[in-house]
């Protein structure tokens, strides 16, 4: 009962947010990714790089490093103002970051767009600052293109993300569609990344809405 009456998340401004911190909580030295065998933090030879918002980002994670095509995955945060957060400063609202994956991907073999669809299709991004029962501004949808051509992609899936969610009886989506470059990219903590692969049976909620995101005609 007490969930009805919660105030609803806001965002917090720059000169609200927590002062963060000059090194990385994840540690001086990368650890090495628990599938790939390679640190997470690498971009193996002729991958490129992508980062997705899209909820609770251990479950996400897991969904992209079982995608054909992706080379490497990490979790952080990303999209907000202070500078390396802890996972409790993110929960706390005071970062403004959101939960995000980053993906290396062989383009040889899974192109950005079709990964963007499968963003799209793998949540609900209706819902403004929540995913389900996950509540909070960490939660909501983003997406942060590296370049100008992935921007241009963004885009145009974003439209065509639009009139499926409509035609389904969804309301506006609420995806954030912002530069990678103005928001960096800060890692999570160790015990996150692959948080699926030390806790087989963790907490992996599921947001897909069935709604296909197919390109327009």
């Amino acid at each position: 009962m007490g969930f009805l009456f919660r105030s609803a998340p806001s965002m917090v401004t720059r000169a609200h947010a927590l002062p963060g911190r000059s090194t990385s909580v994840l540690g001086a030295t990368a650890p090495l990714h628990l599938v790939f065998n390679i640190p997470v933090d690498a971009v193996p030879e002729g991958s490129q790089v992508a980062y997705f918002a899209l909820g609770c980002f251990w479950g996400e994670e897991k969904m992209f490093w079982q995608t054909p095509g992706v080379t490497n995955t990490a979790v952080g945060y990303q999209g907000g103002f202070t500078p390396n957060p802890t996972y409790e400063e993110v929960c706390s609202g005071r970062t403004g970051h959101a939960e995000t994956v980053r993906v290396c991907f062989d383009p040889g073999q899974v192109s950005y767009e079709q990964l963007v669809r499968q963003f799209f299709e793998a949540h609900d991004p209706t819902q403004g600052f929540r995913q389900g029962n996950d509540v909070g501004t960490q939660y909501r949808s983003a997406l942060f293109p590296v370049d100008q051509a992935q921007h241009a992609k963004a885009r145009q899936v974003y439209a065509d993300a639009e009139r499926a969610f409509a035609h389904a009886g969804y309301g506006a989506l609420s995806t954030q569609l912002e530069p990678a470059g103005d928001w960096p990219f800060y890692y999570a903590e160790e015990y996150h990344q692959q948080y699926l692969v030390r806790v087989p049976h963790g907490y992996c909620p599921v947001h897909s809405t069935g709604v296909r995101c197919e390109a327009s005609a």
